[in-house]
């Protein structure tokens, strides 16, 4: 395994062992809203200031790109793009769906990728060129030919500055071309779950960088194709995402084009 995936695994079970003590005690958490349906907790700062703690100590040269801290030497070659606690409105309610995302992006290339349910004690993680695992079990992307039989995935964190109208006409378009459509809440979490084959696909806009890049990569080395709902590269950048193997996400596209708010 390499060494920096090891140094970022120590960081998320870290992480996730704040998460897991907090979640024992839901009532007392200090929750703030950062605007309509955008919360933070204390357990948000404390499982990222564990994750910058334990990555700083082993590259204090790195830069770091983080939910809630924001951005620390954005100018340096390797950067750790970091969700602390995705699915912050499912935790708060004890909904246990929601997961620590830690990526390394170097020269603007994702190379390692952890995402960690600390719910089920389940550690997806993925070096390029090198495989995704979950535990020590090697995964790879389901092998579904057709849309119309397929499990998707897809989110919506609903604001203010948001088309919600758009997204329930696609919602209504994708329920009807598929098996099935699950909106859990935890983005790092449903492309881990496309990477290990337990949906087929996945789309959602309206996203960061720290929800998409691991999980990405996750997709990508279990076989699978990420990209714009055009199918382009500048998902990271456009905040929206799609995600399948590769004939599911080309039948994807088909119907999510029209949808897309990526620059071309």
């Amino acid at each position: 395994m390499h060494p920096m995936l090891n140094v970022a695994i120590k960081a998320a079970r870290r992480a996730g062992n704040v998460i897991n003590r907090a979640s024992l005690n839901l009532e007392r958490l200090q929750v703030d809203r950062k605007q309509h349906n955008d919360f933070v907790t204390e357990v948000d700062k404390a499982a990222e200031e564990a994750i910058i703690e334990i990555l700083s100590d082993a590259y204090p040269t790195h830069g770091f790109l983080a939910e809630e801290t924001g951005e620390h030497n954005p100018g340096a070659e390797s950067i750790w793009i970091i969700d602390p606690l995705d699915g912050t409105t499912n935790f708060i309610h004890g909904f246990p769906q929601y997961a620590v995302s830690i990526a390394l992006s170097v020269a603007g290339v994702t190379q390692q990728a952890v995402v960690y349910d600390p719910n089920r004690d389940e550690l997806f993680t993925a070096t390029r060129g090198s495989g995704t695992y979950l535990d020590r079990r090697r995964l790879r992307v389901a092998g579904q030919t057709r849309l119309s039989n397929c499990l998707l995935g897809t989110g919506f964190p609903y604001r203010e500055d948001q088309d919600l109208q758009t997204y329930l006409k696609m919602f209504a378009d994708m329920t009807a071309q598929c098996a099935g459509l699950r909106r859990p809440g935890a983005a790092s979490l449903d492309l881990a779950y496309v990477a290990a084959g337990r949906y087929d696909g996945f789309f959602e806009g309206g996203l960061k960088p720290w929800d998409m890049a691991a999980g990405a990569l996750l997709i990508t080395e279990a076989g699978g194709l990420v990209g714009t709902y055009r199918g382009e590269e500048n998902y990271l950048s456009s905040g929206e995402i799609m995600a399948g193997n590769p004939r599911i996400f080309a039948q994807l596209a088909q119907h999510l084009a029209k949808y897309s708010k990526a620059e071309e």
